[in-house]
């Protein structure tokens, strides 16, 4: 399991009331009740756990949740020695960071030059520099960095975390929890089983009231 299979905001309106605690507690209710009585089990690696316990006490989460968690998901680290990745899957990646680069370093020209003809312009009109540093360098700066995040970012693995999701899920031969399109799109491409994060409580419930 990923963060983002707890912390997606769209599971907090239906399960949480908005409140992310509350979500939290509602998903963790319904693994432990699979484990109990479907001898199912949730696991994470200890660098996604600890992103995730991290990102909990941002929210001030109760003591009692954050129990619960440490009691009901499985902390175990995947084993990046012998767990086989076939060469094409490195190459592909290797491919699309390569392309994801390029295409970043076009953003930054094009911010550059857009935000120089800018100032010049507003020079010439004799304005002054604080208020070319104000209207034209802080937006061209926020909004680079919203292009270049874009650019790079989404649609990738871009952290240990999401890769140790990855390659626990490929050891223990197990479906991949997520939120996160990066994880979807490599997790398919391993030849992994990929659940939304809005999908896995549903699954589960269907599961637990067959046996109930």
């Amino acid at each position: 399991m990923d963060t983002t299979a707890f912390t997606d905001n769209k599971l907090r309106d239906v399960y949480g009331e908005g409140d992310l605690s509350k979500t939290v507690d509602y998903l963790l209710d319904i693994i432990a009740k699979s484990r109990i009585k479907l001898n199912m089990s949730c696991h994470m690696p200890p660098i996604t756990y600890k992103e995730f316990s991290e990102y909990m006490a941002r929210y001030e989460c109760p003591k009692e949740v954050m129990i619960k968690s440490d009691t009901w998901i499985v902390k175990k680290s995947p084993n990046r020695y012998d767990t086989k990745i076939p060469s094409e899957i490195f190459y592909e990646y290797v491919q699309d960071m390569r392309e994801r680069m390029n295409k970043g370093m076009r953003i930054s020209e094009n911010a550059i030059w857009e935000a120089a003809v800018e100032s010049l312009v507003m020079m010439s009109r004799g304005e002054k520099k604080s208020q070319i540093e104000a209207e034209v360098v802080g937006k061209a700066i926020t909004d680079f960095r919203k292009r270049y995040r874009l650019a790079l970012r989404k649609g990738t693995l871009d952290s240990a975390p999401d890769l140790d999701v990855l390659l626990l899920a490929k050891e223990l031969k197990a479906g991949v929890v997520a939120a996160d399109e990066g994880i979807k799109v490599w997790a398919e491409r391993l030849g992994l089983r990929f659940l939304s994060a809005k999908s896995f409580p549903k699954m589960m419930r269907e599961y637990l009231k067959y046996y109930e």
